[in-house]
This record gives structure tokens, C-alpha cells and sequence, in this order.
């Protein structure tokens, strides 16, 4: 067997097979002895047909695809590997020559992981937010500890005020008739909170436990539920309990309850140091963004099809992995939007895209800078990874196999060519307002040990769907 390596352009190459009469023949002859209890002949029975009668019968070729099939693979990927080639879709076959007797002539066309032409990529000035933790993020971060620390006390000696959760029984009608999802028992809703329609919290208020009172509302023109939009309703609502949450006050005490900590200054201390720790990943993640996008912009990369596609498949398995932990099917959340699975994979094409050429760079740049990781480094990627997956150094060490070292060792790679490529950045912050909320940690694909093939940051949103109830009352 022989073969030959074309490269037809940046991404695609050509391979053309040669194969020895012999070697055709003998597949062959083997596909006979496979298919023949398959092929029904006249007068003998199912397998016993000689050869010669079934090729009469059904063409001399009869057994030719699955004797090619037989020889493909092995050809193939003796080849992929000689002429170093990386396939990123499944080859285009094509016969020349086939025949008894003949050699086996074809060829196999594949897209292949694409040339990427670099532009300048070292002290590029970019734009990205540079996150700075202000007065109003730690407030937020300890209001969030002040919230969990809160308790539910029972109300019974007073009316409805706005801030209470009450606990209700609503049944509402347009013209007297009842309609779907209008009625509901034990609802709880807290008052203020906004989520029914206008009007619908505002006349609680002042109402007593056990009390019952029709609310007298006016379905928005927006609604989203067209048959009800713009109609007046009436719901009667009984109360059946008060709630009120009890905040702790932010002192010393609530700094030892909820922390490790004796002094409500050194509890806040500590919240300081986390925002900002947080703030500077969330300001190197940022900045590797937007360097490798403003990198991929200055290169000429072809990318396939497949591999855009390939990652767009990715990000909706890693989506509908997220959802299964939130207690959701994809599939039930396709039918809540209203959307298909390759509308959605259409949707994030060119998330994927960016993903994609975001990798080929990164390579690209290490390899044109010779990027090698130390053992020091190595051993760094190693000690992260333990931690962030909550294991003991040693055993997660011991437990490594090869296979896992060396993605690890990738993960150094990207690490080192990125630390290269943001050195001598040049960053031009944005003039937004001041983020208030509290930091949130940006997770980066070098994170995670299942896949290394992304460094974008994702921009997925949270898939959060809620459905709605009653009809008549609902946010």
C-alpha cells in the first residue's frame, strides 16, 4: 500500500491511496464470506451461494464497498499519522480505480485544523473593564451574608404591611367566569416584591389574618397571555399568615455567627480582601479576552465549518450539563422558549467561532515563541487543578495518568503564551459606571479539566426558566 499528501489549501488536504491488486482481492474474498449468508440466490441456500453466482446476479462489484470499507481505516489513519495531519471532519472518499485484478486507486479529501497566519499579537492596546471593588460591592457582598443570616418569625397581632410574605388563597374571574391558572391555595408573595400584577400587592396591605377581600385589578396591555391583556378581573384573596424577616444587625456578634472571625471589622477586612482577590481573576480574565480577540482579528485564520460547529455542540452539552444540575431537562427548556436545538446551536455559532480561533492562536503564538513550560509550572497547573476539584495534592498526583499529565502540561502552555501576550497590553478602560453588585468569579475553560480546547470566556447567559402560575396573578 502506498499514498500521497496534497495540500489543497489552509485547511483542507488530499490524500491518494494506492492499493496492491493482492491486498484489494483478498478484502474482497473476505466481504464475500461476511455478506453471503445476507444475499438471497435462486435454488441455494442463504450462504451456501458460490461467489461467482452471486457476483453473476448481482454485478461483479457486489462486495467492492464493503471491501473498501475493510481497507479504509487502517490506510487512513496510517497515513493521518505519517503526514502529521490534524482532521477536523470526516473525509470525502473518492474511487479512481476498482476492480478484480486491479490495484485500488482513491482518494480522501478532509478539512484539517487550518494554517493560521499571525499578525501582531505583542503590546496590543485593547478596551476591557478593569474592575475596581468599591464601598457599594463589599455593602452588597455583606448584605448578601446578612440575608442568609436572617430568620422567618410568625406575624399574628397585625395587619399586612409592604415587606411581609403572606401566605394567601386567590381566586380570580373576568365578568364572574373563572379562568385558567387564576386560582391557587398556600401562595406565599411577598409584599413589594412586585411579582403580580399592578394593583395586586398594594390592596393587601392593611388586610388580617384570616381576612378575605376581593382585589379589584387591570391586566397590563402587555401582558403575556393575549387573552387576558388589558381586561379588568376581580380576585378574592384570603390570608392565611404573615411572615416578616428579621434581619441580624451588622456588629461583632454577627461577624462571629457567620464567619471565623471575632469583630465585625475583621470580618469586613476579609470580605474586602475576597472582592478584590475575585476583582483581579475577574480583571485577567477580561484582558486575556480582549487581547485574544483583538490577536484573532489580526490574523488570517480559515476556519471550517466543522469546527465551528463542533464547538457550538460543545457549548450546548456543557448547557444542558448546567441545567440537569439546576433540576432542568434541555428539552424542557426548548419547550418554555419556544426554540429547537439547531436554532439554538445557529444562535451560538459565533460565540463558537470566536472560541475556536481564540484556540488556533494561542497555539499559533506558542508555537512561534517556542513556549515551553518548567517543571515549577507544570507542577503549579497540577496543584490547581487538585484544588479545584477539592482533592489532596498527593493522591490527585499519585492518581495522574499520562494522558492527564500532558493536558496539564497544555494547560501550562496556555497559560505561559497568554501571560506573553498581555505583558506589554496596552488597556483602555471603558467609561461605564461603576459596577455595584457583588464580584462573581469568571470561570475560564483552563479551569476545567474536561476541555481545553476553549479560552474565551463564556457569554452565556444563565438558563433560568420559570413557569409561571395563576394566570390572573402572576409576575
Amino acid at each position: 500500500m502506498s499514498h500521497t499528501y496534497e495540500k489543497l489549501s489552509s485547511n483542507k488536504a488530499k490524500l491518494t491511496f494506492t492499493i496492491p491488486a493482492e491486498q484489494f482481492d483478498e478484502a474482497t474474498q473476505k466481504a464475500f464470506l461476511k455478506l453471503r449468508s445476507r444475499i438471497n440466490v435462486p435454488g441455494f441456500r442463504r450462504g451456501k451461494a458460490p461467489r461467482r453466482m452471486i457476483e453473476t446476479l448481482y454485478g461483479e462489484n457486489v462486495f467492492y464497498d464493503e471491501a473498501l470499507e475493510s481497507l479504509f481505516p487502517d490506510a487512513y489513519q496510517e497515513a493521518v499519522k505519517e503526514y502529521d495531519l490534524k482532521p477536523v471532519d470526516q473525509p470525502e472518499v473518492n474511487v479512481d480505480e476498482i476492480g478484480a485484478g486491479k490495484d485500488l486507486k482513491f482518494t480522501a479529501e478532509v478539512f484539517v485544523k487550518p494554517d493560521v497566519v499571525l499578525g501582531e499579537y505583542k503590546g496590543l492596546e485593547v478596551t476591557c473593564d478593569q474592575q475596581q471593588v468599591t464601598d457599594e460591592m463589599i455593602d452588597a457582598r455583606i448584605a448578601q451574608d446578612q440575608e442568609r443570616a436572617s430568620r422567618t418569625l410568625d406575624v399574628d397581632d397585625r395587619p399586612v404591611e409592604k415587606g411581609d410574605t403572606v401566605n394567601l388563597d386567590y381566586a380570580g374571574e373576568i365578568d364572574g367566569v373563572a379562568f385558567e391558572g387564576g386560582t391557587a391555595e398556600n401562595q406565599t408573595l411577598e409584599i413589594g416584591s412586585n411579582r403580580f400584577i399592578p394593583g395586586f400587592e398594594e390592596q393587601m396591605i392593611g388586610m388580617e389574618i384570616g381576612e378575605e377581600k376581593d382585589l379589584h385589578v387591570t391586566f397590563p396591555e402587555e401582558y403575556h397571555a393575549k387573552e387576558l391583556a388589558g381586561k379588568d378581573a376581580v380576585f378574592h384573596v384570603k390570608v392565611n399568615g404573615i411572615q416578616v424577616t428579621e434581619k441580624p444587625e451588622l456588629d461583632d456578634d454577627f461577624a462571629a455567627d457567620i464567619s471565623e472571625f471575632d469583630t465585625f471589622a475583621e470580618y469586613r477586612e476579609s470580605v474586602v480582601k475576597e472582592l478584590t482577590e475575585q476583582a483581579e481573576k475577574n480583571n485577567r480574565v477580561a484582558l486575556e479576552n480582549a487581547v485574544l480577540e483583538k490577536a484573532g482579528e489580526n490574523a488570517t485564520i480559515d476556519i471550517p465549518r466543522a469546527m465551528i460547529a463542533d464547538e457550538a455542540e460543545y457549548i450546548l452539552r456543557d448547557m444542558a450539563m448546567r441545567m440537569e444540575m439546576q433540576g432542568m431537562r434541555m428539552e424542557d427548556y426548548l419547550k418554555y422558549t419556544g426554540q429547537t436545538r439547531d436554532q439554538m446551536k445557529s444562535m451560538y455559532l459565533p460565540e463558537a467561532e470566536r472560541r475556536v480561533r481564540a484556540n488556533l492562536v494561542i497555539e499559533a503564538v506558542g508555537k512561534a515563541e517556542k513556549v515551553e513550560p518548567t517543571e515549577e509550572e507544570i507542577e503549579k497547573a497540577i496543584e490547581e487543578q487538585a484544588r479545584n476539584m477539592g482533592q489532596d495534592l498527593e493522591k490527585f498526583r499519585e492518581n495522574l495518568t499520562d494522558q492527564q499529565r500532558e493536558y496539564l502540561k497544555e494547560n501550562a502552555v496556555i497559560r505561559k503564551t497568554l501571560d506573553l501576550m498581555i505583558q506589554d497590553a496596552k488597556i483602555v478602560e471603558k467609561k461605564d459606571e461603576p459596577e455595584t453588585k457583588p464580584v462573581e468569579e469568571e470561570k475560564t475553560e483552563k479551569e476545567k479539566p474536561a476541555r481545553k480546547t476553549s479560552r474565551k470566556k463564556k457569554t452565556e447567559e444563565e438558563a433560568k426558566t420559570e413557569e409561571k402560575t395563576a394566570e390572573g396573578a402572576a409576575e
